[in-house]
Order: structure tokens, then C-alpha cells, then sequence
């Protein structure tokens, strides 16, 4: 477990390791299962919101919110803001923009560039 920024919640959030969401996945397969045989959404996912407490000490009510709290899925701190980056691909901060301006003018410009020509004809 460890504390990263959740562009999704808009906070610093505890996000799982490899070994913790596998466990995570397996009892939000089993909520689905629970859901099948008619049980409420609330008891379903008991089983996840408590392991997901048990491990961060945060009481979340929202199963899909602790599956997207998965170290894995996220990027690198950025080196301004030190939020993270929204996928381990991005190229730039969302959160802060901090490295749009290289993106900008190495991949949009020329692009917008080749666009403007071909639209000319």
C-alpha cells in the first residue's frame, strides 16, 4: 500500500500493490457472485470495503473505487506537483501540465501543421 494522488477522487488516496489488489479482484469477483444470487449491492462487496479498511484504514463505500486504487495503473510522481500521472504512457501532468509544452511542440504542431495542409485542397 501506499498514499498517491487518485485523479478520479481528486485526493491523496492509499492505492494497492500487486499482492493486495489480487486479493482485492478476487473478492470484487466474489461480490458479483454475491449480487447473482440476489443479495444487495451493500452486502455483496462487504467482503472487499473490509479488506480495503483493513489494509488502509479508509473506510470506502464504493467497490469500484478501490479497484481503480491500484498503484499499477498510474504513473510516476510528477516532478513539479508530485501528483501522479495518469497512466504510466502519459507524457505530460494533467493535474499540473507540466511537460505540455515539450508535447506541444513535438507532436501537436506538426500534426496541426500536416492538418491545415491537407485541408487546403
Amino acid at each position: 500500500m501506499k498514499i498517491k494522488w487518485c485523479w478520479r477522487c481528486q485526493m491523496e488516496i492509499p492505492m494497492l500493490n500487486e499482492d493486495e489488489y489480487l486479493i482485492a479482484h478476487k473478492l470484487y469477483g466474489k461480490g458479483f457472485q454475491n449480487r447473482k444470487s440476489g443479495k444487495e449491492r451493500k452486502l455483496s462487496f462487504k467482503e472487499l470495503l473490509d479488506y480495503y479498511k483493513e489494509i488502509t484504514g479508509i473506510e470506502e463505500t464504493e467497490p469500484n473505487a478501490v479497484m481503480h486504487h491500484r498503484i499499477a495503473l498510474y504513473g510516476a510522481d510528477c516532478p513539479n506537483c508530485k501528483k501522479s500521472l495518469r497512466t504510466k504512457n502519459a507524457r505530460y501532468c494533467a493535474e499540473c501540465g507540466f511537460g505540455k509544452e515539450d508535447f506541444i511542440s513535438q507532436e501537436t504542431e506538426p500534426l496541426m501543421i500536416r492538418r491545415k495542409e491537407l485541408f487546403k485542397k
